[in-house]
């Protein structure tokens, strides 16, 4: 199988720098990294992708099988990795693309040599002594109710993930990039996002990690990013001053500033 054309693989920048690999989120496509972009191509060259079921990747290649995990979203990783030879490159993974940046450099570390999570949530549900945001009837109703209407949920839901009620632009964006993707696939992808639990992962990381969290985040409160930190030894963790969930939308210059120093640091 092509892997370029399976993920709609984009190499851009600089050809001679270091290789940055930016991947998105759940309901998103790489089109949500175009204002992260220009603040990285003169300096790295660039890897944008679409996860099987998003945005223009090929959907002849989804599985419901391999999907159902999040380590069937790391193989893609690792195999777009492998397709390009990268080596030592950094992960940049939005949400539940942190938790598979940790599974693929576990997979393949040759190929991955540094790990920037932005907003990331290695569990959603509650556990004893630990919040992850929400508790298991939360998510069962939510994946109750976007297994029912699939577009009723993305209308309702995008604006909250996104936060910033001033700026209904953000939100409206979301929702149409939710709705873009295939019902059925944004179906698996979110019961593998959203009953995931990938604290255990967390320990077994080695290399450098930037955590990136918001000041306001209802899908990964503060408690969260702490506790990504902790469990990362040696991690850096950045509070940005932004609301919602997608800083990089939001907020672009101060993740973007705080993303450009932790990959100069690795220079």
């Amino acid at each position: 199988m092509d892997i370029a054309r399976r993920n709609n693989v984009t190499v851009t920048g600089n050809a001679q720098g270091p290789t940055v690999v930016l991947a998105h989120g759940f309901g998103c496509d790489q089109n949500m990294w175009r204002l992260t972009v220009p603040a990285l191509i003169e300096e790295y060259r660039v890897v944008l992708f679409d996860y099987v079921g998003a945005g223009r990747a090929d959907p002849s290649a989804f599985s419901e099988e391999r999907y159902a995990s999040l380590d069937g979203y790391a193989r893609d990783v690792v195999e777009v990795c492998t397709a390009l030879d990268l080596r030592d490159a950094v992960f940049v993974g939005h949400s539940v693309s942190a938790m598979i940046g940790v599974l693929a450099a576990a997979m393949a570390p040759e190929r991955i040599g540094a790990l920037a999570m932005v907003a990331p949530s290695p569990r959603y549900i509650d556990d004893d002594g630990y919040r992850g945001g929400f508790t298991g009837e939360d998510i069962d109703e939510l994946l109750a109710s976007l297994e029912s209407n699939y577009l009723g949920w993305s209308a309702a839901m995008a604006p909250v993930i996104m936060g910033n009620p001033e700026r209904p632009e953000l939100g409206e964006e979301l929702k149409n990039s939710f709705c873009a993707t295939d019902p059925d696939m944004a179906r698996v992808f979110a019961r593998t996002t959203f009953l995931s639990d990938s604290r255990d992962d967390l320990k077994k990381v080695t290399v450098p990690t930037l955590v990136l969290e918001c000041s306001q985040d209802v899908i990964a409160p503060r408690e969260v990013g702490a506790f990504v930190h902790q469990a990362i030894a040696g991690s850096t963790l950045v509070t940005l001053d932004a609301i919602g969930h997608c800083p990089h939308l939001s907020a672009p210059e101060a993740t973007n500033e705080a993303l450009t120093s932790f990959l100069a640091g690795l220079r």
